[in-house]
């Protein structure tokens, strides 16, 4: 059994274990020839493996070497070197002070959309050079995104990927990957491939702005969890804000209408720096709330999943058909001819946005109705009811720094919001406004966020027993005052 300070391959020396996982152990060690920190990935088959199964972990562990040789980014763990250690082969790769994503939540809970998006378009940029290299990571996931000290994002463990031109030694019948964050195709049996990747991290970051991912867990039960991720329907996000649209695109159903992950990452980079979204629209003529069949031969036997059908009826759908085509018979009619140019909305001046932002605010708790007016389509697409059960859990709402404009169409505002339980979330929003008469608020992103705990309620007052001893001298003076005054009276009598 490997140890501290155990020296593997004539130059790694271990320091201290990181962390383990079903496919080993991790150290931090020290090159000692190179004189770097490196994290040393121990590979070993468990417990009573058959010679197969260990064959298999060899031969994928040699595989994630290879394939890691390929790929050069600044947002994906290195891999420097591929050695073996008691007939298991040892990965030594790039070691980044870091937590992984996965440990954060399960310490905050959630994060802002702002920290979300940042991290996302990191992890993004290293998927699109990976997927460039031909290489699909299979497994992202909150554990297999690690967030540095420095605010650098990278992807680890590409132990469970696909090479397009290495070979496949993933058993035929099994799943690879985590339940909660596979795409519905990988869920009913295809074969993973980029835009499955693009779902997964779609998934993980709703999961860390949401605080559990779009389908829930595995913890009650895997293969209901798979059955759900195969339907493909899952709540919309309640808490992304500005984020929203991008996750929307992310977690599509239909591979051919989520994004690219270069377009992925720009997107989620737009949100960070408050930008419009580079996203074309989606193409509504391709269905997205289906999958083909399960891939025949082999897979899972997750074949016959059944899809539920889309809430919407055909008659709704042919109702805004139908409307669709009024609408554009009138474009047709008032819109001016000749395909000139028409002028661009000015845009509201800088005062006229703080005092939009200033009076929404004001608006709540009480009046969500009235807020709700003030809202673009993009922030009202994500559904009134919602937004009126959250702001009816909140008891109150300060503005800590007023509104204060920053860009063309964008405000920043600090604001408090105070629960009803006394806890308090101090909330740094940027939003974006349209229109010169009337603006409208249609993005709002979280850049940063602080929670401090309502104070302990002071313990009740002891009560405190007067001395026996003043007590009985205080009735003493009593008494001898009436003595006193007694005399006094008698005086009085006889004069």
């Amino acid at each position: 059994m490997t140890e501290v300070g155990a020296l593997l391959a004539g130059r790694y020396r271990l320091e201290r274990r990181l962390g383990s996982g079903g496919m080993g152990v991790v150290w931090l060690a020290s090159d000692e020839l190179l004189q770097r920190p490196v994290a040393v990935k121990q590979l070993s088959a468990a417990e009573g493996a058959s010679p197969e199964v260990a064959e298999e972990a060899r031969q994928r562990a040699m595989r994630e070497g290879r394939i890691a040789a390929r790929l050069h980014h600044p947002n994906a763990v290195a891999v420097h070197d591929v050695t073996e250690h008691d007939g298991f082969p040892v990965l030594i790769m790039e070691y980044l002070p870091s937590r992984s994503l996965a440990d954060v939540l399960a310490e905050k809970g959630r994060m802002t959309p702002g920290a979300v998006a940042s991290m996302g378009a990191q992890a993004a940029a290293a998927l699109d050079a990976a997927h460039a290299a031909g290489i699909t990571h299979r497994d992202i996931k909150p554990g297999n995104l690690l967030l540095g000290d420095d605010g650098t994002t990278k992807i680890t463990d590409f132990g469970i990927s696909h090479a397009a031109d290495d070979i496949a030694v993933t058993r035929t019948g099994v799943i690879a990957g985590t339940p909660a964050y596979l795409s519905p195709e990988v869920a009913r049996g295809h074969a993973p491939t980029p835009a499955s990747d693009v779902y997964s991290l779609g998934a993980t970051l709703y999961a860390a702005v949401e605080g559990i991912p779009p389908f829930g867990d595995e913890a009650t039960n895997s293969i209901a969890l798979l059955h759900e991720v195969a339907a493909g329907q899952f709540r919309p996000p309640q808490m992304a804000g500005v984020l929203a649209p991008v996750l929307a695109r992310m977690l599509q159903v239909d591979p051919a209408q989520r994004p690219t992950p270069a377009q992925a990452s720009e997107a989620l980079q737009a949100v960070v720096s408050g930008a419009p979204s580079p996203l074309p629209e989606p193409d509504h003529t391709q269905p997205i709330s289906a999958v083909a069949a399960a891939a025949p031969g082999g897979g899972t036997r997750l074949d016959n999943v059944p899809v539920r059908s889309p809430r919407r009826s055909r008659r709704w759908i042919y109702l805004a058909a139908g409307a669709a085509a009024v609408v554009l018979v009138l474009l047709a009619v008032l819109l001016p001819s000749g395909g000139q140019e028409q002028p661009k909305e000015q845009a509201a001046a800088p005062a006229e946005l703080e005092r939009v932002v200033s009076d929404y605010y004001a608006l709540l708790p009480e009046h969500p109705g009235n807020a709700w007016t003030r809202l673009g389509t993009g922030l009202q697409a994500q559904g009134r009811a919602g937004y009126e059960g959250f702001w009816s859990s909140v008891a109150d709402v300060r503005v800590v720094e007023p509104p204060q404009a920053s860009g063309p169409g964008v405000v920043r505002v600090t604001v408090e919001l105070v629960m009803p339980d006394g806890t308090r979330i101090t909330e740094l929003h940027q939003l974006g406004l349209r229109g010169a008469q009337q603006p409208k608020i249609e993005s709002d992103a979280i850049l940063n966020s602080s929670t401090s705990a309502p104070p302990p309620p002071p313990p009740p007052p002891a009560r405190v027993e007067p001395p026996r001893e003043k007590e009985e001298g205080k009735k003493d003076e009593n008494k001898g005052n009436e003595d006193r005054k007694g005399e006094e009276d008698k005086k009085g009598e006889d004069n």
